[in-house]
């Protein structure tokens, strides 16, 4: 039976901190990105149905993102080891719901149908036109197979974490986040290099923490990580920023999740960066083509694991190559097993996009 739907409304905080990803929530509407604007926004937003239940009508977006306008200036530095954050605690403690839903596609002016799956939400000024041509391109660079890294796969955030198991509650004092990478967004990454590399693409899977103890200047830290690796490794094409969202409604917390071959997958959402003529991203139309090539393969691979692409005004160290992306897995209501499996699927058809380009 169906879950009636929900109307998202607010951010859900957790000791002291907001749980934001760079892609929260996504229900900032066109032309809005000022954290004290979102929570009017939720009002608005429905979402859509059980994991797994065939749904044959369209939806509004959910989930659509924040993080990179300062980073949130108010939010708290983090307490602690500045090289550990351990695990939460599990308990028994019911503070709300966690609510498994299964977002599938959606109309309106800001989406289009990719030429052969999947969807792209255009937030931007850019034409559907345009961004249809762009999709049918492929990126400007090719792969090498057996030979030098060529992908690096890395966390601005990360200690993003996610529940410790599939459970239909949350505990409100779980702080997801720790350094603890068999539970964080680390794992993810690992499940993907592992998959990728099996296609014969070397990988370098950066585990450097970004976030901790500051969440400010995140992604100016990543930028120096990603900067000196390149300097390192120039033949690497492909630069992944794997993060995970945050989504709430009411007093529950919505996991993006579908069945993949009997198992729930976490859905995905990738973002690639717009720019606005302040960013000094001239070549994000070539991060757009890599998002429309990977979106296609993981959607006919997995078909419901993608939710549309974002292209909206965000950077996100996009610039540093012309094969950057940040790549959404799950929320924070997701099960740490359920977003490792994601990553072994992703990995997969991104290895199997990347063979196209040798």
């Amino acid at each position: 039976m169906r879950r009636r739907q929900s109307k998202l409304k607010s951010i859900f905080l957790v000791t002291g901190s907001i749980l934001i990803s760079p892609v929260v929530a996504s229900g900032v509407v066109k032309g809005v990105s000022e954290l004290g604007s979102v929570a009017a926004l939720f009002s608005e937003i429905t979402i859509g149905t059980d994991a797994g239940e065939k749904d044959d009508r369209r939806q509004p977006m959910v989930s659509h993102g924040f993080g990179w306008n300062d980073e949130y200036k108010k939010e708290p530095v983090l307490k602690g080891d500045k090289n550990l954050v351990p695990y939460p605690e599990i308990t028994d403690v019911r503070s709300g719901n966690v609510i498994m839903q299964t977002f599938g596609e959606y109309s309106g002016n800001e989406y289009f149908d990719l030429e052969k799956c999947g969807q792209v939400r255009n937030c931007t000024d850019e034409s559907t036109n345009v961004l249809l041509a762009q999709s049918r391109l492929e990126p400007e660079f090719s792969v090498k197979l057996n030979s030098t890294p060529q992908v690096l796969i890395m966390h601005t955030h990360t200690t993003e974490s996610f529940e410790p198991f599939e459970r239909e509650y949350y505990d409100a004092s779980f702080s997801y986040r720790t350094s603890d990478e068999s539970m964080n967004v680390v794992a993810i990454g690992e499940e993907m290099k592992v998959q990728i590399e099996s296609c014969g693409i070397s990988v370098i899977h950066d585990t450097t923490i970004h976030d901790y103890p500051s969440y400010n200047g995140s992604y100016e830290r990543s930028a120096e990580t990603v900067k000196k690796i390149l300097s390192e490794n120039p033949d690497i094409k492909v630069v992944l920023d794997i993060h995970r969202d945050a989504i709430a409604s009411d007093n529950d917390l919505i996991a993006p999740v579908t069945r993949i071959n009997g198992k729930n997958a976490a859905q995905i959402m990738i973002v690639s960066g717009c720019d606005d003529g302040t960013m000094n991203m001239p070549d994000y139309l070539q991060n757009f083509r890599l998002a429309a090539m990977f979106q296609q393969q993981i959607e006919g691979d997995y078909p419901g694991l993608t939710r549309p692409v974002l292209f909206d005004y965000r950077n996100y160290n996009q610039d540093l190559t012309t094969g950057s992306l940040l790549i959404e897995v799950g929320s924070h209501g997701n099960s740490i097993d359920q977003v490792r499996y994601t990553g072994e699927l992703i990995g997969k058809s991104i290895g199997k996009a990347l063979q196209k380009l040798t």
